[in-house]
């Protein structure tokens, strides 16, 4: 029997000591479950919080060079590209100093070989309950010490990590996937019939705009008509009414979610993925709740009445380990959940790329085989996550440098991404570029458990939406695209006014 839409209000019990949800603390977020990347949120506060602990050993304190080392995280100017502050990074060389948000430095890793050499370093750790791991927050760090507790794969080292992914890896396979693509195409259709049927002849619509200073014929074919004098516009938002919901139907699917339960579902990750307000808003933390409540419930219920997804391979594993409870099974799936919001920006921030790009949305349309190289690209452009933060717990020499052990560490996916040892002219997309050695899934153990799911469902929205809406276009300057999305502190779109 399915768990009820409205889920129980009895208390977990034990459970209540796992993390906090991921939009109030996003530390805990790797590339196990983030397809475009990892946690990178922009600061939320400017101070250390009251009673922080001080600096952890093995670190450098800020000093009287402090003002040296450049603030991270740091904000984009345009949702998909680098933050201008990146090219003193970089000429810096592939590793340089960093400070947080309590004025502590350390090391910002981005060159491209480098990167992936220290992610495949057992003497990084992703352990945030280590003292020197490196919250990008205040809150994280405040959350993380009150918790003292991390949450599955993404806080784990091996060999539990190894255990853990081993039980999720089959629900995210090339069968599992292919078994999942009909679901995905179907969804997708559906949301754009949606799009149709509510998008409607708009009174006074603006002007359609496309690249830079809204050439008219933004995302229209060679030959094409961008604009048919009196024709009526149309228009929609694309992050809330495509990409966001396509990539929860796609997780809760995965998952086993019932579809009775999927809309509830979907509003309570929303509410459980937004960022905390200012007001200290505890909406978050109370979706997380719910959601835990829930997924035990449901465990509970599927141990009687199996179905078919991720959640009843956990169930399986449970049998043959009594230790994994249900409450691990429940923060595993939360924890898969990061990684719809982080493919939805993704194809956002993509859509994006190629309206701003006709030439490549041309080739692309003319050559519709180029998609899967083009998905590839898209995703090391967008970089929508950026900032693996780990530990190092033995000293690591690496660039003419040495890490030492307790120091904190971030590597940057989008530097990686932008490095021109490796990539020819990295800021300009390519759509013919072979880029499927990007780094936006990361890289050694914690690599992006999903991202043969990612990948299919950025090609099968992209390849619908464009065959839908050929002239698809901005109905807003380019400059005036909103970045940092509602559910995802990283870089990105956060709304994409279309119309067509």
């Amino acid at each position: 029997m399915a768990a009820t839409s409205t889920p129980p209000d009895a208390d977990p019990g034990p459970s209540d000591t796992h993390p906090a949800p991921p939009g109030s603390g996003r530390g805990a977020y790797d590339t196990d479950t983030l397809p475009a990347g990892t946690d990178a949120p922009l600061p939320d506060a400017d101070t250390p919080p009251s009673g922080a602990s001080p600096v952890p050993a093995g670190t450098k304190p800020a000093g009287p060079d402090a003002g040296s080392a450049p603030s991270f995280p740091m904000e984009r100017v345009c949702p998909y590209q680098m933050p201008p502050g990146y090219a003193r990074l970089r000429q810096e060389g592939p590793v340089s100093r960093v400070s947080l948000y309590d004025g502590r430095q350390v090391w910002l890793v981005g060159g491209y070989a480098e990167g992936r050499a220290l992610l495949l370093d057992p003497r990084l750790s992703s352990d945030a309950l280590h003292p020197g791991f490196p919250h990008l927050t205040a809150r994280q760090a405040q959350q993380q010490r009150a918790q003292r507790i991390v949450l599955p794969l993404v806080g784990a080292d091996n060999p539990q990590h190894a255990r853990q992914r081993r039980r999720v890896a089959s629900a995210f396979g090339v069968r599992r996937v292919a078994a999942l693509r009909p679901e995905i195409e179907r969804a997708a259709e559906r949301l754009i019939d949606a799009m149709l049927a509510a998008g409607g002849p708009q009174e006074g619509a603006p002007e359609a705009h496309g690249p830079q200073e809204g050439a008219a014929d933004a995302a229209v074919p060679e030959g094409g008509t961008p604009d048919d004098g009196g024709q009526e516009h149309r228009r929609a938002e694309l992050v809330g009414d495509y990409a966001m919901p396509l990539t929860f139907a796609t997780t809760f699917a995965a998952l086993g979610v019932p579809p009775e339960d999927r809309r509830w579902f979907a509003d309570a990750s929303r509410r459980m993925l937004s960022p905390p307000r200012d007001d200290g808003d505890g909406a978050p933390e109370e979706a997380f709740a719910e959601i835990r409540r829930y997924l035990i419930d449901l465990i509970t219920a599927r141990e009687e009445h199996p179905g078919e997804g991720l959640i009843d391979d956990l169930i399986a594993h449970r049998a043959a380990d009594p230790g994994l409870s249900r409450d691990e099974v429940a923060m595993t799936c939360v924890v898969l959940l990061g990684g719809s919001e982080s493919t939805a920006t993704t194809l956002a921030s993509a859509v994006l790329v190629l309206l701003e790009h006709p030439e490549q949305l041309r080739e692309l349309l003319a050559e519709p085989a180029l998609l899967p190289t083009a998905v590839d690209e898209l995703t090391r452009l967008a970089s929508v996550a950026d900032g693996l933060p780990r530990v190092a717990v033995a000293d690591i020499p690496v660039a003419g440098r040495t890490i030492r052990a307790g120091d904190g560490v971030i590597v940057s996916t989008m530097l990686m991404n932008r490095d021109p040892a490796v990539w020819a002219d990295p800021e300009a997309p390519d759509v013919r570029r072979a880029a499927g050695r990007h780094a936006a899934y990361g890289h050694g153990i914690h690599s992006c458990i999903g991202q043969i799911l990612a990948r299919a469902e950025l090609e099968i929205a992209l390849a619908t939406l464009f065959r839908r809406f050929p002239a698809l276009r901005l109905a807003v300057p380019a400059g005036q695209v909103p970045g940092h999305a509602p559910y995802v502190q990283q870089g990105g779109v956060a709304r994409l006014p279309v119309t067509w």
